[in-house]
């Protein structure tokens, strides 16, 4: 049993890593050298130039100026002193979001450790019941757990205070959460609205457009949006398959060669427009207000709810284009096998699985194979493993890189809290676990995890001080992308664009950085009624990784998309999810104490908290779903004053075009530049009339509007 003397040692040995990482971080930062290291964000937005190209030959690469190694640890407060609506202006809303749940971790645990450390652990140091137990049981203890809810007796009437301290906690997290859900969604719409023009407030994504065989699909979109959308619709880029072009390089080929492969890229590209099997039944259909495209995404289109799905479109940098593909009726199996791979890689976790099924009869090979392998198996699985699950996202149909990452955090934190959290908990795999609770009653399994959870304190002590000091410390450090620069610098870096690409600034990695977080407050969650003590070293967490990840978040990631915090409600909800796990936990701990009759008091929490999400549900989640029609008219209403002349229909035309064919769009110059946006176009359609016809369209599985044979221009 770990004492205060083992977790002071641990403690001291990962604060000095952490440190050492600091230190090597702050002086590392000062070399020219390593400027486009730690500073890349900067070069990516041309506001930064390399210090290597001015002053003397050995100034080049080595910062010779003392004074600067004073102010080494100057990056704290540089970091800090960027006020958040700067932040959101430099890095983006998911950015600086992204940063407020750390803030909300301090803000949740720094009143309920102070409020543990004041009333529980004067009620658990108070007792001998350990003591006690050692005399006559021979039972093992440590001091750190004289200060949990073991050294309470058993039936002891202390235990009110610990169901009082579960209310009071609950209390303050629910508050604190729904204040935060409020300012993230005020936050959010505020965005929408302060910010200038982007393609994906005007845009929908429209899929599983049924097949025509009078229309191309790009007419059918023109016309089905023409005749249902008259006064709003502006334009449609219909999407392709995921094909994408070749990139050349002008240093290493020959101009002929080069003209060669352009002109054959030309004709691939033509060939591709004009051929039906290498169009998707997808259209990015983009509208001339934010309210009419409002209007359309969060509408049902026709008759047939599963025929001209629409949707907001995830903005141009967003969108995951090989997804688009995917037929719709198949999305509902592809996300039933993702499921069913999802459980038995959780459940059935293959390299310790294996190792531990293995019999070996020389000693030292067993304790080599028993005792190593399953360790090193784990730390290289845990290494793919989020490479596992954006593949699984991929296959599921995901059509945003946003919504992907989003799926994939979910999958990595259920992963988490099966394999590192109930593992370390209750001794055994995934599987033996599931079979241990399968041969139980339900009333047993809070008891079999809430006995359990005070005596692993302890290692999760450890965890903590492992992963979440030292190794948020090393994230600051960036060795491998240090390492990496400066191999690419040296051996492959021709062209200034190759070294822009070398410095690889990486991103917040929603995917994997939010699950970790969200296992931290789980482990605060469960205990901080359990073992109190455990609460500063989370603290410690949330506030080193909140300065470190400032300052990467400033200088160092450049985030691939905008998403607007489209992800906070997950955030939300896991949060919520952890503190009903606590609460149950809780319940099945006490029934085994004698206080049964607790139990009554403690159902009405999680009965409480469920009812409270439902509340937040209802009340901050549309603002992240969907977009209110008062404020597309307010935003609306203002651009057209402000901008007047706004060309719109040019601005969104190449908004959503596929990657295969940007460069060749982005050039063109034709006539239509021009083009005023209330202009009324008679769109030619190949289909039979359908004036004064009853018959349902193929299309809409309705009938269509009659049309005027021709269509006027409004007069000037």
């Amino acid at each position: 049993m770990a004492t205060f003397a083992d977790i002071g040692v641990a403690a001291g040995i990962n604060i000095l890593f952490a440190v050492a990482f600091l230190v090597a971080f702050a002086i590392l930062r000062l070399q020219p050298i390593n400027d486009r290291v730690y500073f890349p964000k900067w070069y990516l937005k041309g506001l930064r130039s390399s210090p290597m190209h001015s002053g003397s030959f050995v100034s080049k690469f080595v910062n010779l100026d003392w004074r600067s190694y004073v102010r080494f640890l100057n990056w704290v407060p540089d970091a800090l002193r960027m006020p958040e609506s700067e932040l959101i202006d430099h890095a983006g809303l998911d950015s600086a979001v992204y940063l407020r749940i750390y803030l909300l971790g301090l803000k949740i645990f720094i009143p309920i450790a102070l409020l543990s450390w004041a009333i529980l652990v004067p009620v658990n140091w108070t007792n001998n019941t350990l003591a006690k137990s050692e005399a006559t049981d021979k039972l093992q203890f440590s001091d750190i757990d004289k200060l949990s809810i073991s050294n309470v007796p058993y039936g002891s009437l202390r235990f009110w205070t610990h169901i009082v301290m579960a209310y009071a906690f609950t209390f303050w997290t629910c508050y604190t959460l729904r204040k935060e859900y409020a300012t993230v969604a005020a936050m959010r719409l505020h965005f929408l609205a302060s910010e200038r023009s982007r393609p994906d407030q005007f845009t929908v994504l429209v899929r599983n457009v049924p097949p025509d065989p009078d229309e191309s699909v790009s007419e059918s979109v023109e016309h089905f949006f023409l005749v249902n959308h008259p006064d709003h619709y502006l334009t449609h880029q219909t999407g392709f398959l995921g094909l994408w072009g070749e990139k050349v390089d002008a240093i290493d080929y020959q101009t002929a060669e080069i003209e060669r492969l352009s002109k054959e890229i030309a004709e691939e590209r033509e060939r591709l427009k004009s051929d039906p099997k290498y169009i998707m039944p997808a259209a990015f259909v983009s509208f001339r207000s934010r309210w009419g495209a409002a209007v359309c995404a969060q509408t049902q289109q026709t008759r047939n709810p599963t025929l001209w799905l629409t949707e907001w479109a995830p903005e141009p940098r967003d969108v995951y284009w090989d997804n688009l593909a995917i037929p719709y009726v198949s999305l509902t199996i592809r996300r039933l096998v993702a499921a069913v791979a999802f459980f038995f890689l959780t459940f059935f976790f293959i390299p310790v699985t294996i190792v531990q099924s293995c019999k070996y009869r020389g000693s030292f090979i067993k304790s080599v194979i028993q005792g190593f392998l399953p360790g090193i198996a784990l730390k290289i699985f845990l290494i793919v493993l989020p490479t596992i699950l954006m593949m699984m996202s991929k296959f599921e149909g995901f059509l945003s890189i946003s919504a992907l990452e989003r799926r994939a955090a979910l999958r990595y934190y259920t992963f988490n809290f099966v394999n590192v959290f109930l593992v370390s908990v209750i001794a055994g795999t995934a599987f033996q676990q599931l079979d241990t609770f399968l041969h139980q009653s339900a009333n047993e399994i809070p008891k079999t995890i809430g006995v359990a959870i005070p005596m692993k304190a302890t290692f999760f002590i450890t965890y903590v001080m492992v992963d979440g000091w030292a190794g948020v410390a090393g994230e600051i450090l960036r060795l491998k992308p240090l390492i990496i620069f400066h191999l690419k610098n040296f051996f492959l870096v021709k062209t200034e664009k190759d070294r822009e690409e070398a410095m690889d600034p990486g991103s917040i990695g929603f995917n994997t950085g939010e699950p970790q977080i969200q296992l931290y407050f789980l482990l605060g969650l469960v205990y901080a009624v359990v073992t109190p003590v455990f609460l500063p070293f989370i603290l410690v967490f949330f506030a080193l990784a909140y300065v470190v990840f400032r300052h990467q978040i400033i200088n160092v990631y450049n985030q691939e998309y905008e998403s607007a915090a489209a992800f906070w409600p997950d955030v939300h909800g896991r949060i919520i999810s952890a503190l009903v796990f606590s609460q149950l936990v809780l319940m099945g701990l006490m029934s085994t104490k004698g206080a049964a009759q607790s139990t009554p008091f403690l159902i009405a929490l999680p009965v409480l908290t469920i009812s409270f999400h439902r509340f937040c549900k209802g009340r901050y989640e549309p603002a992240f779903i969907r977009y209110p029609l008062q404020e597309a008219m307010m935003k609306d209403t203002l651009e057209r004053a402000r901008e007047p002349n706004l060309n719109l229909k040019n601005y969104l035309r190449y908004a959503y075009i596929h990657p295969v064919f940007k460069n060749d769009e982005d050039g063109e110059n034709d006539d239509d530049v021009s083009e005023k946006l209330d202009e009324t176009v008679l769109v030619p359609t190949k289909r039979q009339s359908r004036k004064n016809t009853p018959a349902p369209s193929m299309l809409s599985g309705a009938s269509s509007p009659s049309l005027p044979d021709v269509a006027e221009k409004p007069e000037s």
